[in-house]
């Protein structure tokens, strides 16, 4: 099997997904969830058409990554690859947590009048006194890297094992997912862990106490490993499944908001709504792999140069995103002027700091987690 073959798919997909994520976390911005700052004005009806994008897109991120590691380790050893790793996502998430994600708690501090002055009196005094939330010190939206990282480490000697030989788990898989529903096999592991892990350890994305965001993660990371291991049989199983996958999503998806509208909780509702969440999630998942590859499997000039430019937008984004969102929470301004204004001036500025600074100073390149620029594609 070859595995040098670059799948363009799961680079769009990437693009697609991080891009996603700014007009989410522009949404947090007005609905009723928690987050770092808050409009003036609370839209409730905004929370249906982010639920439905909660539920998938961090889960195929995890996927995709699994995938990529799958690649990664085809043309590196085991040692190279963990360095590797600490390269491309320990230094952006150090560098971050100095340079980027102060502005985010400076900003927090300052609407909660726990601090007042400007943002160098900030930085030069509190700003990594303790670690959030008592503490100003965090990774707040960079919380994946250290996932990433975790996962890669943790499980790089089952998965060179697994790449280097021709084993029979992997020839399992295959078979599984070739039957009837067999790709839906994957969903009890997560189903699982949904049901009996989730209600006792809520989402902290800290890391060493977030046992169900964790372990769910790692699943997925795991799945997208194993399902890209198969070679074609995975793009021909999505593809034959697409259909059904499509209707069981829009099924999973239309019975949580059922549950959500019309129930209470209870155990037979919270052990249902978990069966139609990591249904409608695994269902999307498919989804979008089996369509992506039926249209987006090729290169672009477009692709090429936002495939590199994602890694610094996401660790830009949600600076920009809030330090734009201080100064018009309190503005008597409608839905539709904060957000244009906060979803272009995200994209905007966070285009302008890549593109006029970041891309020509090489010195911070590695800050951001970009790799020396390849004069042909692997």
């Amino acid at each position: 099997m070859k595995t040098t073959i670059r799948r363009y798919d799961l680079d769009w997909l990437r693009v697609i997904v991080f891009g996603l994520l700014i007009f989410y976390h522009v949404g947090m911005f007005f609905v009723p969830w928690g987050w770092h700052l808050k409009n003036n004005v609370i839209y409730d009806w905004l929370r249906w058409p982010m639920l439905f994008l909660n539920q998938w897109r961090l889960p195929i991120l995890f996927v995709i990554s699994g995938m990529g590691t799958y690649y990664a380790l085809g043309k590196r050893s085991m040692g190279r690859f963990v360095w590797e790793r600490f390269l491309r996502l320990g230094i952006p998430l150090v560098a971050g947590m100095i340079l980027i994600v102060p502005p985010q708690v400076y900003f927090e501090r300052l609407v909660e009048g726990q601090f007042s002055g400007s943002y160098w009196e900030y930085f030069t005094t509190i700003a990594f006194d303790g670690v959030y939330p008592e503490g100003n010190l965090s990774w707040h939206h960079l919380w994946f890297l250290p996932y990433l990282l975790t996962f890669s480490w943790v499980l790089a000697p089952l998965f060179v094992y697994l790449r280097s030989h021709q084993t029979r788990f992997i020839e399992w898989i295959k078979r599984l997912i070739q039957k009837t529903w067999g790709i839906y096999a994957f969903v009890i592991p997560l189903y699982f862990v949904e049901s009996l892990i989730e209600p006792f350890f809520p989402v902290t994305h800290a890391l060493v106490d977030d046992w169900f965001n964790f372990i769910f993660s790692i699943i997925l990371f795991f799945y997208g490993f194993i399902l890209i291991a198969t070679g074609d049989v995975f793009w021909q199983t999505v593809s034959k499944v697409k259909q059904k996958a499509l209707a069981l999503g829009i099924i999973g998806f239309s019975g949580q908001l059922i549950i959500w509208l019309f129930f209470e909780d209870s155990y037979v509702i919270h052990f249902t709504e978990a069966f139609l969440k990591v249904v409608n999630l695994w269902s999307w998942i498919l989804v979008l792999f089996a369509y992506a590859a039926q249209y987006l499997n090729k290169p672009s000039k477009g692709l090429a140069y936002a495939n590199r430019a994602v890694y610094p937008f996401y660790i830009l984004h949600q600076t920009v995103t809030i330090s734009i969102a201080y100064y018009l929470m309190d503005l008597s301004w409608g839905f539709v002027p904060k957000a244009f204004i906060l979803v272009l001036g995200t994209f905007g500025i966070s285009w302008l700091i890549y593109d006029l600074v970041i891309l020509r100073i090489p010195v911070l390149h590695p800050l951001f987690g970009l790799k020396p620029k390849r004069k042909k594609s692997m």
